[in-house]
């Protein structure tokens, strides 16, 4: 992907209309010199309003006239790109061959085209100039005033992942909420946490949740948020407790009654986090029995009525959470700005003090003004002083939301430019939703927000974006392995901001129902993003106001008849559908093919199938497909073709397309069904050298003959520069012919094959030195084996699947082996896994996460791995239990007693 100018929140898209103005003044459009000499006037005229519009942009107030200019000529550079895109399009497209455009040249001897053409550049011309005539009459240059901008931060390049909301202080509350549950009561109780936004309830729950888990039957932690779907918040409640799906029952009281079945003579946990409102307790708390196991439910909420109604008015049982103490502050804030207290220079000691007094003992505003800090160290006292005369000194005492709000707004004013559009377009996303790095990535590229000046290529630069939001506070990381974070979640005050900023930028729309879609008909602006977010209830409609024709973003999240007349949106560049994961539904989006402008499309309905069109020529620019579907009606005859896909992830149900080995720009690539897929398409993959991520999987119905097999290990190792390998495909036969690979991925960082048993390690994985992540499944584990992966010298998590174990017979780690790795999992098909390893002194230093599966032949308190106290660096104990004879509490109390003699004590976890 090359770079392209970027697009901004309140600029709209007026560098890269820029940037195609000065593709049609080009030789390869000379044929057209009228366009060429309009074109040319309007790059005189933009770039002019271009520089008023760079000053605003740092501007935190504006003047009315000056912000009602700004947002004109915003909406203006949109309507104008669009007009330019169709032009290009029509009249050969901006990556046209000469003689395209020579054609084309011929074709506009006739009056018509010359006359249309005409007529469009004079309106373009008018605008443009009616614009700057403005500009010049309100004196919008004199409203551009240095000292209310902000001075954007330099960014780090590279990320330093740090803990956004941080432990600190969390000991005392935790431990008293813990003995408020666990006692000798038989009787369902329910504990409600309440307090201000920000004060870190739902850390506290987590963390209660994870320390008393393993001593229920049954456990989930839900999220409810302000807009609740009960069909998809108790269907997901389902499936968090294990339940399997049934995708008839749809009724909101069938499923309570499922849920009641299914918990009922069952000791569980539940946290329900982040509820609103009273109605909504009324019906989710139908599904929690009350037959004396001694169950527990915790709340959290903001509101005190709502925890006096959801604990059954019994005030002895609401948790009121509390401001942090003085020196639990003071660690919060020094640790996220310096690294620790002693590190703070002299300098900026006092007016420190002075800041974090202004937090008043909030964890949330404690740390997103400790954030924006650390990113300015090298900075000056006096700038320090500016953001501590920012914050409200009435925080402190009595915070308000307006005041917390005003501290998120300083940290995002305080965002480099290059930053805003990527963290507004999170709000696309629905409260309290776990976000994907790689989604997120490919959106803000599709969209155009990413330039690759701080980054090799577009999409590294937007992963050092994501990172930095994460450093600054503004995100929260979520899912990370290996030091990497794969998600993100937004706490919901944060959101409030987001939306706040997209509705005064129309940056985002959302909608909740087709309602919402038609009281914007007729407005004088033009929706540029919109976000779906429906429930099942929600009303349809088969019209569209007509604002909406001209959105380059469409998500769409939950479930509705409405089906949104895609054609009609000929300038999208990002298409999101995220279905129910129990709704099994047929999705048509053959009008995709249409869309020329197209470059993101995903489609997520795991229980349903897709229908796409017979042939996807339209969107030329289409660089990611990920279709996470069931099965697909058909896949289009001609996507081999998309010559710009680097993206490309199949439906679970279909083979590889025919000529795959034509789509040389792919960079990723998953197939859930090799099975059916040719032997000529296997081999092709071989042809595929730009692959950095390789998925390949085989359905349990459709089998790989030898041929095929091959012919995958041969494609495999033409690809020199893959980084992530995942084969699952049950190859026992076969196995011994990817065993003796002789030329591997030499850059491979990540190699997964679980689901591939080995009679043994493969001798070619120790010359892998880039490797981070191995997952691996052997017949037997030996010693030999385990000194080829302990020599690896970037590896950081192993997850190893032992078929057979010998009693007393335990490999032993030696001391040195596997120097940085930080996480292990030991598992066994029937073994007990506990007994297949032991470690000398010295052996995985800096190993923080053990991983252990016990099954039936589990020894008890006495079968644990020889010489785990040797884990100087072991932080915690994570326990599958998938034994029918052992229960979680005994299996819980071994592996705690043995924490115990640990020098580290470390936590234990029950699965």
């Amino acid at each position: 992907m090359t770079s392209s100018p970027t697009v901004s929140a309140t600029m709209g898209v007026m560098n890269p209309l820029l940037g195609k103005l000065a593709t049609l003044m080009g030789d390869e459009y000379r044929k057209l010199k009228g366009v060429r000499k309009q074109a040319s006037f309007l790059m005189r005229e933009l770039g002019a309003m271009k520089a008023a519009l760079e000053k605003l942009e740092v501007m935190e107030v504006l003047d009315p006239l000056a912000k009602n200019w700004r947002d004109h000529v915003r909406e203006m550079s949109y309507d104008m790109e669009n007009c330019i895109d169709d032009f290009m399009r029509q009249f050969g497209g901006a990556d046209a061959k000469a003689g395209l455009i020579k054609k084309t040249a011929q074709r506009l001897k006739t009056l018509r085209e010359r006359h249309r053409i005409a007529e469009q550049m004079e309106e373009l011309k008018a605008l443009a100039l009616e614009a700057n005539e403005r500009r010049m009459r309100y004196k919008i240059d004199n409203c551009v005033d240095s000292s209310s901008g902000v001075v954007p931060v330099d960014p780090p390049i590279s990320a330093i992942y740090k803990e956004a909301a941080g432990l600190v202080g969390i000991d005392g509350p935790r431990e008293e909420l813990v003995s408020w549950l666990i006692d000798t009561e038989k009787q369902l109780k329910v504990v409600s946490v309440v307090g201000f936004g920000g004060l870190g309830k739902t850390t506290l729950a987590k963390q209660v949740y994870n320390k008393i888990g393993g001593q229920f039957e049954r456990k989930a932690f839900v999220s409810v948020s302000q807009r609740p779907d009960m069909t998809s918040l108790l269907c997901g409640l389902q499936l968090k407790l294990g339940m399997e799906e049934s995708s008839h029952i749809r009724e909101v009281q069938d499923i309570i009654d499922r849920l009641r079945e299914h918990l009922t003579h069952k000791r569980y946990l539940i946290v329900v986090d982040d509820l609103w409102d009273q109605s909504a307790w009324n019906i989710i708390s139908c599904a929690f029995p009350e037959d004396g196991n001694g169950s527990r439910v915790i709340v959290t909420t903001r509101l005190g009525d709502v925890a006096f109604h959801a604990c059954l008015h019994d005030r002895e049982c609401i948790y009121q959470m509390n401001p942090l103490q003085e020196q639990d502050s003071r660690s919060l804030f020094y640790n996220r700005v310096f690294g620790s207290e002693d590190s703070c220079p002299q300098q900026f000691k006092e007016v420190s003090a002075e800041i974090l007094k202004k937090c008043g003992g909030l964890p949330l505003a404690i740390i997103t003004i400790a954030s924006l800090l650390a990113s300015r160290q090298a900075r000056s006292r006096s700038e320090w002083e500016s953001i501590r005369d920012s914050l409200s000194s009435k925080f402190a005492t009595k915070p308000t939301l307006e005041e917390m709000r005003s501290i998120l707004n300083l940290s995002y004013m305080h965002l480099p430019l290059y930053l805003r559009a990527c963290f507004l377009y999170l709000g696309m996303y629905p409260e309290d939703r776990k976000i994907s790095k790689v989604d997120l990535v490919r959106q803000w590229v599709a969209e155009g927000f990413v330039s690759n000046l701080h980054g090799s290529n577009l999409e590294d630069a937007a992963k050092s974006y994501f990172h930095e939001l994460i450093n600054r506070g503004m995100i929260q990381p979520e899912d990370t392995i290996c030091g990497e974070v794969l998600s993100c979640s937004i706490h919901d005050m944060m959101l409030d901001l987001i939306l706040s900023k997209c509705g005064e930028d129309n940056f985002i729309r959302v909608a909740y129902d087709y309602k919402d879609m038609a009281q914007w008909d007729g407005c004088n602006y033009r929706v540029r993003r919109l976000s779906l977010k429906l429930s099942a209830g929600s009303a349809t409609s088969e019209t569209i106001a007509t604002s909406l024709t001209q959105i380059r973003s469409f998500a769409w999240f939950g479930e509705s008849k409405y089906t949104p007349p895609l054609s009609e949106f000929k300038y999208l560049r990002v298409l999101l559908f995220d279905f129910p994961d129990y709704r099994e539904m047929v999705v048509d989006r053959t009008a995709a093919g249409q869309l020329f402008q197209l470059r993101y499309l995903k489609v997520s309905a795991a229980s349903g199938s897709i229908e796409l069109p017979t042939e996807i020529h339209g969107p030329v620019h289409l660089e990611t497909i990920d279709i996470d579907c069931r099965m697909a009606q058909n896949i289009p005859s001609d996507i081999v073709m998309l010559h710009r896909l680097s993206h490309f992830i199949l439906p679970r149900d279909t083979g590889l397309p025919n000529g795959i080995g034509n789509m040389k720009s792919l960079r990723t690539l998953r197939c859930y069904c090799m099975g059916k897929s040719s032997l000529d398409d296997i081999e092709g993959l071989g042809e595929l050298t730009n692959l950095r991520e390789l998925t390949l999987t085989k359905s349990y119905k459709f089998d790989m003959v030898k041929a095929g097999v091959e012919a995958l290990v041969s494609s495999i190792g033409k690809l020199c520069d893959l980084k992530f390998l995942y084969l699952a495909c049950n190859l026992e036969h076969y196995v011994d012919l990817l065993d003796s690979i002789s030329d591997p991925p030499l850059r491979m960082e990540n190699l997964r094959l679980g689901g591939w048993p080995f009679y043994k390690v493969p001798k070619w994985i120790g010359d892998l030195h880039c490797l981070h992540r191995l997952s691996l499944c052997v017949e037997r584990l030996r010693t030999d084996g385990v000194h080829v992966l302990g020599q690896l010298p970037s590896l950081m998590y192993l997850s190893l699947k032992v078929l057979c174990i010998p009693q007393d017979n335990a490999v032993i780690i030696c001391t040195g082996s596997f120097p940085v790795l930080e996480c292990l999992a030991l598992r066994s098909r029937d073994d007990d896994a506990t007994a297949c390893m032991g470690f000398e002194a010295g052996a995985m230093p800096k190993l923080r996460r053990l991983v252990l599966g016990v099954h039936d032949r589990w020894g008890g308190g006495s079968a644990m791995p020889v010489g785990m106290v040797q884990l100087l660096s072991l932080e915690q104990i994570h326990v599958d239990n998938m034994s029918s004879i052992h229960d979680d509490h005994d299996v819980e109390s071994a592996f705690r007693n043995a924490a115990q003699v640990h020098p580290r004590c470390p936590h234990v976890t029950i699965y």
